[in-house]
């Protein structure tokens, strides 16, 4: 299959809007989306819920453990482990 200059795949699109999304993409991969986007429905619902995500994911106030808190968890998941494996 030949390949086309500036017409991508919608499989390819995505890919690029995923590393637009975290700004790895080139300027050449932009101007690919940018013309897919302009008539791919498909591809522009992706980039929408796409962006979405990226905004709730950026805009969250998750709190993570810390890594004393996550050492300690493991600490003691693996002496339940030990238990139930010498009983």
């Amino acid at each position: 299959m030949k390949k086309r200059l500036l017409f991508i795949s919608c499989e390819e699109a995505q890919h690029i809007c995923d590393k637009t999304q975290y700004e790895e993409a080139t300027f050449w991969e932009k101007t690919k989306l940018n013309i897919r986007l302009s008539w791919c429905r498909i591809t522009r619902a992706y980039s929408i819920k796409n962006g979405k995500l990226t905004d709730i994911v950026n805009n969250s106030n998750v709190e993570c453990l810390k890594h004393n808190e996550r050492e300690d968890i493991k600490e003691q998941f693996q002496n339940e482990l030990n238990n139930q494996n010498h009983k």
